[in-house]
């Protein structure tokens, strides 16, 4: 072969070369601006890729998926609170306690409460009562006797703490047409209480009712009708409400059909016998209440230097 024939083949696969060349550069070239210009496919976490089918495992390392977090329980500031007490209403029956709850009771009262004392069977509590003793004189009159000394019945309950105090005065104060230094007395003495006694629960009795026929016949007092006495009644439970203390209405436990103290249950017609007071100490075995239930936020702020009335109306400070 001569050396021209070689040189010209040699030429020609050249140039084909070179042609392959530019069009394999061309296709790289078309390629490339085409997959510039689709759109990117948006990433999806590894977490949550699931199979075409939409269920089944899917391979490789997806984290699991985060359960909810349970919901915390309550705490006590979530727990509603109980309902308030309601003292424009007399205290409500509830479990009965026994006799060590009145321990710590002191018992102020006249001779109605002294009978009770002896005859109901307590065997416990402070009698600090005395006969003829009136919601006037609480503060100035020396009524009991205490070790051979005479103390009025305030500077007598000032002597010891007490975890209760009940009061149930009003029958000998039906004498004095004087209601409103009535209400007001019966104010003013609860003030007192609260001031010596801050942590007790005071209980105001309602008046127990009277039978006018055995009173004429045993001491001829016209003064003493069950009329005022419901008067002094609805007094004496609206200075509860008023002051928030615990209003008890023996009244509506012992009257009976003809609205008085039936006949069996006194001499007299006010003070009871033996059965009747054991009545009554099971009707306050029955009906109590808590500090922390009455007072959540602790008792009404009471005054410094309460003031008495007297029987005529008068005030002293």
């Amino acid at each position: 072969m001569s050396r021209s024939y070689r040189g010209k083949r040699f030429g020609r696969s050249a140039a084909v070369w070179a042609v392959a060349a530019l069009v394999a550069l061309a296709v790289i070239v078309t390629v490339t601006a085409l997959n510039a210009s689709r759109p990117a496919e948006p990433s999806v976490p590894a977490g949550n890729l699931k199979p075409a089918g939409g269920s089944g495992d899917v391979s490789g390392s997806a984290a699991p998926v985060q359960e909810p977090a349970a919901s915390e329980p309550q705490t006590r500031e979530d727990e509603p609170l109980p309902p308030a007490y309601d003292f424009s209403q007399p205290a409500p029956e509830r479990e009965a306690v026994d006799n060590s709850y009145f321990d710590d009771a002191a018992f102020v009262g006249d001779s109605r409460t002294d009978g009770f004392m002896i005859y109901s069977g307590i065997g416990t509590g402070k009698n600090l009562t005395s006969n003829g003793l009136s919601i006037f004189k609480l503060g100035e009159k020396k009524a009991l006797t205490i070790d051979g000394e005479k103390y009025t019945l305030l500077e007598a309950l000032a002597m010891e703490r007490y975890g209760k105090v009940y009061l149930s005065l009003g029958v000998n104060e039906l004498g004095y047409q004087n209601d409103e230094g009535f209400y007001t007395s019966y104010c003013a003495a609860i003030d007192e209480i609260r001031r010596l006694q801050p942590q007790a629960v005071i209980y105001i009795q309602g008046l127990i009712p009277l039978n006018e026929e055995q009173v004429m016949a045993s001491s001829g007092n016209q003064y003493l009708t069950n009329d005022h006495l419901r008067v002094y009644n609805s007094l004496m439970r609206q200075a509860a409400e008023e002051k928030q203390v615990v209003f008890l209405d023996l009244y509506s436990e012992f009257v009976d059909e003809n609205n008085e103290l039936p006949a069996e249950a006194s001499r007299d017609g006010v003070h009871l016998g033996k059965e009747y007071c054991q009545q009554w100490l099971a009707y306050l075995k029955t009906h109590t209440a808590d500090f922390d239930t009455l007072y959540p936020n602790g008792p009404p702020p009471v005054e410094e230097v309460p003031q008495t009335i007297t029987a005529d109306g008068s005030e002293q400070g």
